[in-house]
């Protein structure tokens, strides 16, 4: 008797994207079951892949784009997503101010801004969406979503009036907000950030003492991000009479998650339960016998939103076995049992280097696969 098989995997960062994951699952499988019954679903958390794995599950289209890369004097070919025929658009900021985009060595979280972001979801305003949802992963800017919202109309003017620069290292230097040019058709509509991280804006737990220092930061730039983070939110809540630099969420993508639901009136959820909920994962689990999951690496860190773990707990719930696999298996991982996991394999084939483990990424997950499926036919 064939056997049905949901694969929901997340990306593996830099080795493959969620549908090609999926489909080194399905090779893997059919090896062992030529006549195993098997359903693609693939997942994301708000970062790499959002808008893929929306597009494709919803029957979507995507929208190409140019807009302001990172820094915005460099150009970048963007894409955004729409679904629910074209009344909502799917957004990755990161295709537009994403750490992917700078070099290493170029990486200054004082100058990169969310001008780009703002690009997009103007252009989406302008197809007359009526909801956004707009993933927050892999962001290498920490302005508080100011360059967004200059985009949309605000304007940050400096002690003489002057329009302030953009970057995360100028927002110290505003000393008025003017919002009468804010575009009208954010308030008519609805926003939603999906975002896999629970940071508030500012301060040790807050976005640039956690995040800024992969995207560049030295510790002294750190402690002056964190500083301007602080005045401009401060100056943002005063002016519209509003308190959201404390939500669990604010500090998302360099503080975007505050710019958005500041002058946005964005709401805050889960990307994974969002996209669960937009593949319709749970119907689809509920008829299956097993459901595969994975992503780049699994440990103590997979049970804060991460997909694998959105995946389990929807499983979990319907009495589903749940069989992840990563390409790095880290510390903690044996809390994730009572979560819904059932076994957690790490994929890469014996001792290599970094970049050969992700060069081999699709065969080794082939591989895994078949020697998992190997196992449930034993009698």
């Amino acid at each position: 008797m064939s056997k049905n098989f949901v694969l929901a995997p997340d990306s593996f960062k830099e080795s493959m994207a969620a549908e090609q994951a999926c489909l080194a699952m399905q090779r893997g499988i059919e090896k062992v079951m030529p006549d195993a019954k098997i359903i693609h679903v693939p997942m994301a958390d708000g970062g790499e892949g959002t808008v893929d794995a929306l597009v494709s599950a919803r029957n979507g289209r995507k929208i190409q784009i140019e807009v302001s890369g990172p820094f915005t004097q460099h150009k970048v070919q963007a894409y955004f997503g729409l679904i629910e025929n074209d009344q909502t658009a799917v957004i990755e900021m990161a295709l537009a101010n994403g750490i992917h985009l700078i070099e290493k060595s170029q990486r200054n979280p004082l100058h990169t801004s969310t001008f780009g972001t703002g690009e997009m979801i103007k252009a989406a305003l302008d197809l007359g969406v009526s909801k956004i949802i707009i993933g927050l992963g892999g962001s290498v800017t920490n302005d508080a979503g100011a360059g967004m919202a200059q985009v949309l109309g605000a304007k940050f003017l400096d002690e003489h009036g002057q329009s302030v620069a953009l970057g995360g290292g100028q927002l110290n230097q505003i000393q008025s907000i003017d919002l009468s040019e804010l575009d009208a058709r954010l308030k008519q509509t609805e926003i939603i950030i999906a975002s896999d991280v629970n940071n508030p804006l500012c301060g040790e737990n807050g976005a640039s003492y956690v995040f800024a220092p992969q995207k560049g930061a030295s510790p002294e730039m750190v402690k002056t991000l964190d500083q301007n983070l602080k005045h401009f939110a401060d100056l943002v809540e005063a002016t519209l009479n509003i308190e959201k630099q404390n939500i669990s969420g604010a500090g998302a993508a360099g503080g975007l998650g505050f710019g958005l639901m500041a002058f946005a009136g964005a709401g805050i959820r889960s990307g994974v339960e969002i996209v669960i909920e937009e593949t319709e994962l749970a119907e689809k689990i509920a008829q299956a016998d097993y459901v595969f999951t994975g992503e780049g690496g699994i440990d103590f860190q997979t049970k804060f939103g991460k997909t694998p773990f959105g995946v389990a707990q929807v499983a979990k719930r319907l009495n589903k076995p749940v069989i992840a696999f990563a390409g790095y298996v880290g510390e903690g991982i044996e809390e994730l049992y009572d979560e819904g996991f059932t076994a957690i394999f790490g994929i890469v084939d014996g001792a290599c280097d970094l970049q050969t483990a992700l060069k081999n990424g699709e065969k080794n997950l082939e591989r895994c696969c078949e020697s998992v499926v190997r196992l449930m036919t034993i009698k």
